[in-house]
């Protein structure tokens, strides 16, 4: 038996404040400046509102009115589930949503792939400013963030004349790590970096490519390994260099294996990054090498998993970052334009680095 269905129209601005007998203003600041209204007055909108079947004022509308969207944009050129997959990106992404709650604001991850060139959704992002994390120099997505008439803050790379930048010296980071290596006898090491450009590149890396990297940390990155081991008469160009596209333990492993079959008499394998370091350390094992008394493995991020395996590593501040950016971005900090910040690193001493063998050690066993 066919039954009509009769539906209830829905509540507008207009009929909540005739059913109340109030201003279409008073409805309105219920929900936008509470202030202006006393506690009991207030409470009597919303309950009305909800029996009535009241939304809410539309947000598209209020932004349209106020030209404000009630959101930060986070522009992270990889697929948007690394942003919960990748430990220090997960950090940085903690650090930002505390700063943008702590304001009122929304946060909107723009969603973009590292190997496509399609902008749009930076275009049809509605968000009152931008934080771009880590990003290459020539990133199309980068432009179109600059494109537009908000504000923007760049976490980490690149550095852009004028626009607001949090971050580390990721040189001297490094540079301070391979001191502490070189203090122990190291002069044979190998490295493994993350992606320096956006074509993929999964092998070695010499030092144009090195020298020419769109990635600005991971250039500052090698730039100070091979500032600390110059010094010590080590020919950089002669020290193997591989490269990965993917960030992944998994990738890690593989450049690992690919950098100890080229060159099996490494003492060391330094890793830009912990993950990448967590796979060193899976291939290692597999080998039957012993870290650190045949091999040492170092990292950079200083990770919650590398802490558990006694990594030696450089520790980041990574909430810190996304605080910071999200205070720059929202107006927290007073300063003149453009605003940097630079956060301490630590080198965080761990259990998987030691002196190198000796040749004697390596023919005869420990």
């Amino acid at each position: 038996m066919a039954r009509s269905m009769h539906m209830r129209r829905p509540a507008t601005l207009a009929s909540l404040a005739a059913e109340l007998g109030v201003s279409r203003t008073t409805v309105s600041n219920a929900y936008n400046r509470p202030d202006q209204l006393s506690p009991e007055l207030r409470r009597r909108v919303l309950e009305t509102a909800r029996r009535l079947g009241y939304p809410g004022p539309d947000p598209v509308a209020r932004s349209l009115r106020t030209r404000k969207a009630g959101a930060v944009g986070l522009l992270l050129t990889e697929n948007l589930s690394y942003a919960f997959r990748d430990p220090a990106a997960l950090g940085f992404l903690e650090g930002l949503s505390m700063a943008c709650e702590g304001a009122g604001q929304g946060l909107h991850l723009v969603p973009v792939n590292p190997e496509r060139e399609d902008v749009a959704a930076v275009h049809r992002a509605g968000v009152d400013g931008f934080v771009v994390y880590s990003v290459p120099d020539d990133d199309p997505h980068l432009a179109a963030v600059l494109s537009r008439p908000v504000p923007t803050v760049v976490c980490d790379q690149p550095r852009v004349e004028g626009v607001d930048r949090v971050g580390i010296d990721d040189r001297a980071a490094m540079q301070q790590l391979a001191e502490r290596l070189i203090a122990l006898g190291h002069r044979r090491v190998g490295v493994l970096c993350m992606r320096l450009a956006r074509d993929r590149h999964d092998d070695f890396a010499g030092t144009e490519r090195q020298q020419n990297a769109h990635f600005h940390v991971q250039k500052a990155r090698l730039a100070g390994l091979a500032d600390a081991f110059a010094s010590v008469g080590v020919n950089w160009a002669e020290v193997p260099v591989v490269e990965r596209f993917d960030h992944s333990s998994t990738c890690g492993a593989a450049a690992a294996a690919q950098l100890l079959d080229a060159e099996p008499d490494l003492t060391a394998v330094i890793c830009t990054s912990d993950i990448l370091a967590l796979g060193a350390l899976t291939e290692a094992r597999r080998r039957g090498l012993r870290v650190p008394q045949d091999l040492t493995v170092t990292g950079f991020d200083g990770i919650a998993e590398a802490e558990r395996v006694g990594l030696t590593t450089v520790r980041q501040p990574v909430l810190d970052k996304g605080k910071a950016a999200g205070k720059l971005l929202l107006g927290a900090v007073e300063h003149g334009r453009p605003r940097q910040i630079i956060l301490p690193t630590e080198v965080m001493a761990g259990s998987t680095a030691a002196p190198p063998r000796t040749a004697e050690e390596r023919w005869f066993g420990p």
